[in-house]
């Protein structure tokens, strides 16, 4: 069984959809970051950053329990947990490379654009100019890297394209002000309508679709999403 510690957020929807991808069993653990339910100290034994996604597996290598945090380290230990979507084997190097690509380069640019353009008490046009501009180069680099492929590893759907569908669903909140934000970019507006259909990622989609989360962001959400803001210098 896998212990899915989850919210409604781009990281844990890349979980979700390799889990109903897989059809792994999956028990759902709800953390409402916007009340800091990530900073109690039963969720920093399963994550020391206190962040989501993260999982804990009962039944890992020979038995064991196994803890894994960070979106792309659970992606790779599913995947090689079942054997599948890992890509063809000639392909292993551009599977680790785009994968890594999104966990440090695209999904990061995009959170912080979400960040500075809907989450910040100022809009700092530098912080929205850099952030922004960063993300949509990002999306360029995967619009050209799709141009000739279906998937991002070619014919293969692999969990590099449920790394980027994550953050592709969130793109109205990466780049706001169109009614069609990947129209930009053709490429990844044909791959990511192809992804999207997909019956997993349907029921990924509706994970947590149940449970209630806080939806204001009032003082004590950006205390707790944001707590680095609130210490007191030494």
């Amino acid at each position: 069984m896998i212990h899915f510690y989850f919210h409604p957020t781009p990281n844990p929807a890349k979980i979700a959809l390799l889990l109903e991808e897989t059809g792994l069993a999956y028990e759902v653990r709800p953390v409402d970051t916007k009340k800091g339910q990530q900073h109690l100290e039963a969720f920093i034994q399963v994550n020391p950053n206190s962040k989501v996604p993260a999982i804990v597996d009962t039944d890992g290598p020979g038995g064991s329990e196994v803890r894994v945090f960070d979106s792309s380290a659970i992606l790779l230990y599913l995947a090689e947990k079942t054997g599948k979507f890992l890509g063809p084997v000639a392909e292993r190097g551009e599977m680790l490379s785009w994968l890594f690509f999104i966990s440090s380069g695209l999904g990061p640019f995009s959170g912080q654009s979400v960040h500075f353009q809907h989450a910040a008490p100022e809009k700092l046009p530098y912080a929205i100019n850099r952030f922004r501009n960063e993300a949509e180069r990002h999306y360029k680099v995967v619009d050209d890297r799709l141009r000739d492929r279906r998937f991002m590893l070619g014919d293969e759907y692999s969990i590099v394209d449920m790394s980027l569908w994550g953050w592709a669903a969130r793109a109205a909140f990466v780049l706001p002000g169109s009614d069609d934000p990947l129209s930009p970019f053709p490429n990844v507006k044909r791959w990511f309508s192809e992804v999207d259909a997909r019956p997993a990622a349907n029921l990924a989609k509706r994970v947590g679709a149940n449970l209630t989360f806080k939806q204001e962001m009032d003082d004590e959400a950006r205390r707790a999403l944001f707590p680095s803001n609130y210490r007191t210098p030494a």
